[in-house]
């Protein structure tokens, strides 16, 4: 047999945290942090942000529920259709967890289900080319 194809992984300083990585690399906003920016003073900050070189699309095309930015209205309105972007709004229908809800699942009060959010894919402008 011959050797395995990772030698010394787990020994070396430079890969030290290997999974710890791989689980942050594309880290993206929670849920409950996409609840607070949909409220409509941040959410109108967020969807008319200055141009920023240094974001994609210069940051003029921005996917509120999904916290993405896209290059063009075109691949926004694209993803608007995704099965990604569908899941991301099925997932915003329920409240965010709270910390009353926790104390009454922990057995300080009476359980109350959560409620749904009515939650809508964005309008778009059609003058933001």
């Amino acid at each position: 047999m011959g050797k395995s194809k990772q030698v010394g992984n787990h020994k070396s300083d430079k890969k030290k945290n290997i999974a710890k990585t791989w689980k942050t690399k594309r880290r993206t906003k929670d849920l409950d942090q996409i609840h607070a920016d949909m409220i409509p003073a941040n959410a109108v900050k967020l969807l008319k942000q200055d141009v920023d070189y240094d974001v994609t699309g210069c940051a003029q095309h921005y996917c509120l529920h999904c916290a993405r930015y896209f290059v063009d209205l075109k691949a926004l309105k694209e993803h608007f259709k995704t099965k990604v972007h569908k899941r991301r709004l099925k997932q915003l229908k329920e409240e965010p967890y709270t910390q009353a809800e926790a104390e009454r699942a922990a057995g300080m009060g009476s359980y109350i289900p959560p409620k749904t959010v009515d939650v809508q894919t964005q309008q778009v402008e059609e003058d933001m080319d």
